[in-house]
């Protein structure tokens, strides 16, 4: 599969699971999908509870899907992220997440209402992560 056949399979499967959203309080619409080392994709959207801070976010649930099915640390490869609304890019803890998990060279698009996709890879979206201590 193509490049660009991997990014529109896992637009597609985060476009699909914004669909399932659970978003009563800001009505705003999230979707992510990761694919793994292995070329599995996992997907999941926004869910919010009425005590904000307890909201968790499309990509740290698709990312948490991924490692319940057995992803480890060094094989997420991409995450697509797709909102109704603009979104410029993931919040600060999905970069962090993002970046526990991510493989070398791992891309991070985001794709807003308008159809516009930005991508980055994770290093760039967040240089200076937080890295576990030997």
């Amino acid at each position: 599969m193509t490049e660009r056949a991997e990014l529109g399979e896992l637009l597609a499967a985060a476009r699909e699971a914004l669909g399932h959203a659970y978003c009563p309080y800001s009505h705003y619409r999230v979707g992510a999908a990761v694919r793994v080392a292995s070329g599995a994709v996992h997907a999941a959207c926004n869910v919010e509870n009425a005590s904000l801070g307890l909201s968790l976010c499309a990509e740290r649930a698709a990312i948490a899907m991924a490692v319940a099915a057995g992803m480890r640390a060094g094989e997420l490869t991409a995450v697509a992220v797709v909102a109704e609304k603009g979104v410029p890019a993931p919040c600060g803890a999905c970069r962090q997440v993002i970046a526990e998990f991510a493989a070398a060279g791992c891309t991070v698009a985001v794709q807003s209402g308008d159809g516009g996709v930005r991508m980055w890879t994770a290093a760039e979206l967040l240089p200076d992560a937080f890295r576990a201590l030997p």
